[in-house]
């Protein structure tokens, strides 16, 4: 009776049309229709150089069109006719130009450069003559997690009025006169293979004194890779990268400041800046006398401002900031020195929300607190010293709106005078003229279009509209705006948002499997709040196949309060689940089409491990769930971030955290998706995982990727993906490729 039950409840599914060719097809056709039908955006907002003039492109029916803006005289005009440039660019480039291929932008008065086709371009506004710069560079690889740099070498470091150059040799500090090399003095006798003086000179403006670090360096850690299928060559390839992960020795930095005239070296006091995880160059202050440094305690939850004198190398800690958790210096920090009042304004989460604090940098005292409340700065724009005023981006400030909103706001030095310079409900993007005096201010939601304006930035108030979007031919398409949904958290009374996507030919009497897209990395929060059409992950094309597909943000995510946030704290595998099974139950309450017998999940890198871990720890709720490029094992990953959110020393709540550790409870379907060149999260971390899963006796599916590097799959592993979901969720056998017989789910 059980199988006969199923199969009816199949069948019926089936006869639906959820996961046909038809509505696969129609998945594709949302992705491609939908392109370039937001019309008047602004997008490329610039400020020209140091004017009241600015430049923005929209895109229209005819395509981009590009505005010069005078802030001053309140006019608007097109910079140049894009037919006309468009002309004179497919003669010069040999075929045919589109507007949208250009990148790389710039504009002033009189000209418009600008990349296409391979080569560097320049438009002269005036003549409209079109001139190549030459072949756009191929862009340098990009740095990794890497070990210590090498600090030991370097060429001298000149002095700023060029009379002296420092320099290391034999790992010791020498000077000498730059017209002189006969002048040589030796500053440094203590320096040695094992704890060298650092190349990196940092000389005071005075010219009087400079800093070397006396390094002792930490551990090399390389990360190997195998590229199976290299395009140059038909052997494979190996390749290495620097790549510490937590627990590996760091390399321990002591500034010494010399003095070049009395050739005397003054250490700063070690036993001030132990066991480091960072400690920052230092910053001199105009006047030679003293330089800044921040240091980064391992572990994170010890960081400390240092002013250090010249000529004692005596240092005062005039921030000490700590936290039986973790202090979250990548994303939230800011200092500003206000050289002329020796004072010094800082970031901090020490009553619970992230706001900023008013030192006294002579005596190390807090003088005031700037902002303060249930609410949270998120990035300081400009501190005006001479008007003892700040401008600031903050959030869950406005009552009523969703809290994760950005809006812009002025105060005082002293905390007086919080000015709102923006209130629209929506999420608010500025972008300031030179002096800080305007700024265009464009601001959406999920579920409404952008509309921009130009306002001055002591008040807030409105200069001029510059352009409100239309998204009549993108509604068009089909394309169904996402529904803003807010529910309560594990605890009942905290908010956790989130979004809703349903497909164009949704209908309300149809039963719907529900997708997750999850991204649970406590360095940020992940829900969108402006205005688009392209969610990471093709979350629209994927419901277009019969889904309802959500995100959401949970707790242990940022931007919200310091004990929201800490959740995360050695704790990984949490993942914000209570919250997130929650808020999908309470969605489905209110829509009964929503059904959670059928939840699925998917994400990558962290959201890797997160829904992975979803089928090791929740398999009661989630079904079905697709991991690409997991940290499936914090000890395996890079160093700053899992010792960040994980903690320092290695303890047993990295294991506690491991999926590799929990791979015994595996319920469910799972696809692991993998690329061999992969150097953010090593993939050795997967393989462990399908090892586990293996000696566990369970079944997965293993799609590895020749040549791939951190990625969700590619257009290949995408298709997989949401053939997975269809076969597994849907309960219906995807259709074949084109050209190919589908294996998904074999």
């Amino acid at each position: 009776m059980k199988i006969r039950i199923i199969f009816l409840c199949l069948a019926t599914l089936s006869a639906w049309g959820q996961g046909t060719m038809a509505d696969y097809k129609r998945a594709d056709y949302i992705k491609e229709s939908t392109r370039d039908k937001v019309y008047n955006e602004p997008v490329n907002v610039n400020w020209i150089d140091k004017t009241y003039t600015f430049w923005y492109t929209v895109q229209t029916p005819k395509g981009p069109v590009y505005y010069l803006v005078n802030a001053e005289t309140k006019q608007k005009q097109k910079a140049f006719d894009t037919d006309k440039l468009v002309e004179v660019l497919s003669r010069e480039a040999g075929k045919t130009a589109i507007m949208n291929d250009l990148s790389s932008l710039k504009m002033n008065e009189n000209q418009f450069s600008f990349a296409a086709y391979g080569k560097n371009w320049e438009y002269d506004l005036k003549s409209g003559e079109l001139r190549s710069l030459g072949e756009v560079p191929k862009p340098r690889p990009l740095g990794y997690w890497g070990n210590l740099r090498d600090e030991s070498e370097g060429n001298p470091a000149a002095s700023p009025d060029k009379k002296w150059k420092a320099y290391i040799k034999n790992s010791n500090v020498y000077v000498s006169r730059a017209d002189d090399p006969a002048s040589e003095r030796q500053l440094s006798f203590d320096g040695s293979p094992g704890e060298f003086y650092s190349a990196w000179i940092y000389w005071s403006p005075d010219s009087r004194h400079f800093v070397s670090n006396r390094v002792r360096p930490g551990q090399k850690r390389s990360l190997t890779l195998i590229e199976s299928s290299p395009t140059e060559q038909l052997q494979p390839k190996l390749h290495t990268r620097d790549y510490l992960k937590p627990g590996d020795a760091l390399s321990q930095r002591y500034p010494v400041v010399f003095d070049v005239e009395k050739g005397t070296a003054r250490a700063v006091d070690v036993n001030l800046i132990p066991n480091q995880y960072g400690l920052s160059g230092p910053v001199w202050h105009k006047n030679g006398g003293s330089f800044v440094i921040e240091y980064n305690q391992r572990g994170h939850q010890v960081y400390n401002v240092l002013k250090v004198d010249a000529s004692t190398g005596q240092a005062l800690e005039v921030i000490k900031e700590s936290s039986k958790t973790f202090i979250h210096y990548s994303g939230k920090r800011f200092r500003h020195y206000a050289e002329s009042t020796e004072e010094m304004i800082w970031m901090s989460e020490r009553d619970g929300w992230n706001h900023l604090y008013l030192y006294d940098a002579r005596t190390g005292t807090v003088k005031n607190q700037v902002t303060k409340g249930p609410w949270v700065v998120r990035r300081v724009v400009q501190v005006d010293e001479p008007n003892r005023r700040i401008v600031f981006e903050g959030s869950g400030k406005e009552i009523g709106q969703d809290p994760y909103f950005i809006q812009l706001y002025s105060v005082n030095f002293d905390g007086s005078g919080l000015t709102r310079l923006t209130g629209e409900n929506g999420n608010h993007r500025a972008v300031f003229s030179h002096d800080y005096k305007y700024f265009v201010d464009t601001w959406s939601r999920i579920d409404q279009a952008p509309e921009t304006v130009l306002r001055e930035a002591r008040t807030g108030s409105t200069v001029m509209k510059l352009e409100k979007a239309d998204i009549k031919d993108l509604l068009k398409t089909g394309w169904v705006m996402p529904e803003v949904f807010m529910s309560t958290a594990r605890d009942d009374s905290t908010d956790i948002w989130g979004m809703i996507i349903r497909p164009s030919h949704f209908d309300p009497k149809k039963k719907y499997p529900v997708i997750e897209y999850i991204y649970a990395g406590p360095h940020d929060s992940f829900v969108p709040k402006n205005f688009g059409i392209d969610s990471r992950g093709d979350l629209h094309q994927l419901a277009e196949l019969g889904f309802i597909v959500v995100q959401i943000d949970g707790m242990g995510t940022s931007n919200r309060s310091k004990a929201f946030h800490d959740v995360c704290w050695q704790n990984l595998k949490d993942s914000g689940f209570p919250d997130r099974i929650k808020w999908i139950k309470a969605a489905a309450t209110r829509y009964p089409y929503m059904d959670i017998r059928r939840v699925g999940i998917f994400g990558n890198s962290a959201g890797g491990q997160s829904s992975a871990g979803a089928l090791l720890h929740h398999p009661d709720f989630y079904k079905v769930a697709v991991s690409s490029s997991g940290c499936h094992d914090n000890r395996m990953d890079k160093i700053w971030w899992n010792e960040q959110w994980m903690g320092y020393p290695i303890g047993k709540q990295y294991e506690e955290s491991s999926n590799v550790t929990h791979a015994h409870k595996l319920q469910g379907k799972l696809l692991l998706i993998l690329g061999e060149m992969d150097d953010n999260v090593d993939p050795a971390s997967t393989f462990q995982l399908i090892n586990a899963i293996i000696k566990a006796n369970k079944y997965v599916d293993f799609l590895f990727v020749p040549g791939m590097g951190h990625s969700m799959g590619g257009d290949y592993g995408e298709h997989r993906r949401r053939d997975f979901f269809v076969k597994h969720l849907l309960g219906v056998d995807p259709p074949e490729w084109e050209g190919h017989v589908n294996t998904s789910g074999q």
